[in-house]
């Protein structure tokens, strides 16, 4: 489905929506995401115009900063200028005060006909209270003032750890954008930015002593064909794509986090993941084994087997990235991967193998353990902590290490029985590169994770126990891009169902209403609207997507795959410019069943067709993917009618198709059959790089005039 399409069905939400804002219903919880804990109404209500003024305590550089936070949402949302400045309690007015009794980002917030104070103990507190009057202030649209119903509100968040992961090694976003995603997660009361900024695909973070890591390593050829014709006039050879963050950029967006309350914990990945890295440094790979060089900067997605090798001198490198990364970076954790490190390099080096026999280690799995003990290490003599994806459990890990469960919540669970502090974010729940609902056509893994799934899930699972269950430091969302090639995507994967996270995140799981939540949903997106965030609205409501009727057109999240091994919606790789579809596919099995066509009388057949380049690293299963002989040099679409095995109904050759870059659409006459019949799609062709995807199929009557 192209996004054009795609983005029309959201302007008709967005417009319905939008004409039924100002009936929402203005209770005094109306309007609250997160819901908060505790919530008195009280008779009257307090008025905010541009006359209202916004009084701090006299040298409270924190009230002063929250005051500041809540008059931009002001003006940026209602157009009111409001003016803060040092002054004692008065009537009529909006007052932050610091009470040194309260608990970290826990807030009191009172509302009155006389005025409207924000008590708390620190900075978060001070900010999260003004986000709540704000969300108050704007429950319905419109500018100008505005009167607030009379209010108590008592308020602290279940967890401290309310993350959310952005990838910006597979794409990358602009300092600016960033920043800007930031301001969005202190608006849900997030407070946790986790950077993932190096991978196989870039290493995006300056390292002065290092500059080859980004000279080199952030920077790569997009996959495809398209991609190798973009050729840069300035070098002669395909047009690379990439970015950097310099160290100032990191400084000023660690600073711009902190005034919000958000703390960024960065990700350098080790020991896989580290493609980018090797071809930057080739004497960190492990040399001596074939595929152990990295020559350019790789552009598939899955996971590769590059590792880097473990000699004295790679682990001092890593040593020294990990002073300047401390450096950068004034949290408390640095997270170090430890993910999907794929140890047939290793087992098959007879380096690494002596290594191992040095340091008396029995197995890749202790390897692997020693490896990142050594750098928590170095970590811990800053005094920091390390925090890594769940792999690093297997072989031990030193007891200060925390572990960010991903695989299921299993890891977390058992971490926590370990007695190590834990983070659940589990797939495919908390991956918002998944679909938002059935019926959504925008591209990203194939799974579903709803905006109900999100808030629906619970980060203590009923097999802790009580103890072990305060070691769950919270939950993260995680956000990889490799299905997000710019901001507006990952917009539309994060929102609205940061809402979702947030709630859960903050509210205790026993008071969890979706049906409330849903309507408070309503005010929120008018926000996102007012303030410019782009969101799906795919997932906003639950009624199963109906195929529309034969004669119509049926894209291809409308169909049904005919099997679910490894489902991804893959937007195309060209053409360079302009719209591009999506297309939903099995990579391990591409096949589509187009369900109940009524082949009563002779049918035209139409499909529109695109290729997307094969660059997915995802071993000895390559092999299994089954292809179909060709007839022809191209390939072809076959049709069969009831099952996709036997003799094909229709076959239609791709030769038109082969040399466009972009969409395509076949056509043939399907023979009559009575009563309705499923037909099973599937392409055949000589490699699987390009990879055939169906964007739509439509069948109509052959005497009458084909339309659009």
């Amino acid at each position: 489905m192209t996004l054009i399409a795609r983005s029309a069905t959201a302007f008709a939400l967005i417009c319905t929506l939008a004409a039924a804002a100002p009936a929402l219903a203005q209770t005094t919880t109306g309007s609250i995401i997160p819901r908060p804990q505790s919530v008195t109404a009280i008779p009257g209500a307090f008025r905010i115009t541009a006359g209202t003024a916004i009084l701090t305590p006299r040298g409270d550089a924190e009230a002063a900063r929250a005051a500041a936070h809540f008059a931009e949402l002001m003006q940026r949302t209602r157009g009111l200028t409001l003016t803060v400045r040092e002054g004692e309690a008065a009537p009529g007015a909006v007052v932050f005060r610091h009470d040194a009794g309260s608990t970290a980002d826990a807030y009191r917030l009172d509302v009155t006909p006389q005025g409207a104070v924000i008590t708390a103990g620190d900075f978060g507190g001070l900010l999260y209270g003004a986000v709540s009057l704000w969300q108050l202030a704007t429950a319905e649209p419109g500018q100008g003032p505005v009167a607030i119903p009379a209010i108590a509100i008592q308020d602290a968040p279940r967890f401290g750890w309310r993350g959310v992961m952005l990838d910006s090694a597979r794409h990358y976003q602009s300092p600016e954008f960033i920043k800007e995603f930031i301001d969005w997660m202190a608006l849900h009361k997030l407070n946790v930015f986790h950077w993932h900024l190096t991978d196989d695909q870039a290493w995006r973070l300056e390292i002065r002593r290092y500059p080859r890591l980004t000279e080199v390593g952030g920077w790569r050829v997009h996959a495809g064909a398209a991609a190798q014709k973009d050729i840069d006039p300035a070098t002669g050879r395909p047009r690379l794509y990439g970015g950097v963050y310099t160290q100032d950029h990191v400084r000023d967006i660690v600073a711009y986090a902190a005034a919000r309350n958000i703390v960024v914990v960065p990700e350098i990945d080790v020991p896989g993941h580290a493609s980018a890295a090797v071809a930057a440094y080739p004497e960190l790979g492990v040399t001596d084994v074939p595929g152990g060089s990295v020559p350019v900067v790789p552009a598939d997605w899955g996971v590769y087997p590059t590792l880097f090798n473990v000699e004295e001198p790679t682990l001092v490198f890593l040593e020294n990235v990990m002073d300047e990364v401390v450096d950068l970076f004034p949290g408390e954790y640095v997270h170090i991967g430890g993910d999907e490190a794929v140890k047939d390099q290793w087992k098959a080096s007879a380096r690494v193998q002596e290594r191992m026999r040095e340091l008396g280690l029995t197995d890749e799995e202790k390897l692997q353990s020693w490896f990142v003990a050594r750098l928590e290490k170095r970590l811990n003599d800053h005094g920091r902590r390390m925090i890594g994806w769940d792999e690093i459990l297997e072989g031990g890990i030193n007891p200060n290490a925390s572990v960010m469960s991903w695989r299921g919540v299993e890891g977390a669970i058992e971490a926590a029985r370990l007695g190590h502090d834990t983070v659940m974010s589990p797939a495919p729940v908390l991956y918002l590169d998944n679909r938002q609902s059935a019926d959504d056509g925008a591209p990203g893994r194939g799974f579903t994770s709803s905006l109900r799934d999100v808030y629906s899930f619970d980060p203590t699972p009923d097999e802790l126990t009580p103890e072990q269950a305060r070691r769950v430091l919270g939950v993260q969302a995680n956000l990889f891009t490799e299905h997000m090639r710019d901001d507006e995507r990952v917009e539309y994967q994060a929102f609205p169902r940061l809402s979702a996270l947030a709630e859960m995140a903050w509210t205790p799981h026993e008071r969890l209403d979706f049906a409330d939540f849903r309507t408070r949903l309503d005010p929120q997106l008018v926000r996102y609207r007012t303030l410019g965030i782009d969101y799906a609205t795919s997932g906003l409501t639950e009624v199963a997507a109906v195929p529309p009727a034969d004669g119509q057109r049926r894209y291809d999240h409308q169909m049904k795959l005919c099997s679910a091994a490894l489902p991804l919606s893959l937007i195309d790789d060209a053409p360079l410019e302009g719209e591009r579809a999506a297309l939903l596919m099995d990579i391990l099995n591409p096949c589509w069943i187009y369900q109940s066509a009524d082949l009563r009388h002779v049918v035209r057949f139409e499909a529109a067709v695109g290729q997307v380049p094969f660059n997915f690293q995802i071993g000895a299963d390559r092999d299994k993917i089954r292809l179909g002989t060709p007839r022809t040099p191209e390939g072809e679409l076959e049709v069969r009618i009831d099952g996709c095995e036997g003799e094909p109904a229709l076959i239609i050759p791709l030769a038109s198709a082969a040399g466009n870059d972009g969409i395509t659409t076949l056509s043939g006459l399907l023979p009559v059959h009575s009563g309705a019949h499923d037909l099973c799609l599937r392409f055949t062709q000589k490699d699987l790089d390009p990879m055939w995807g169906v964007d739509w199929v439509r069948l109509s009557d052959p005497t009458k005039p084909e339309d659009e």
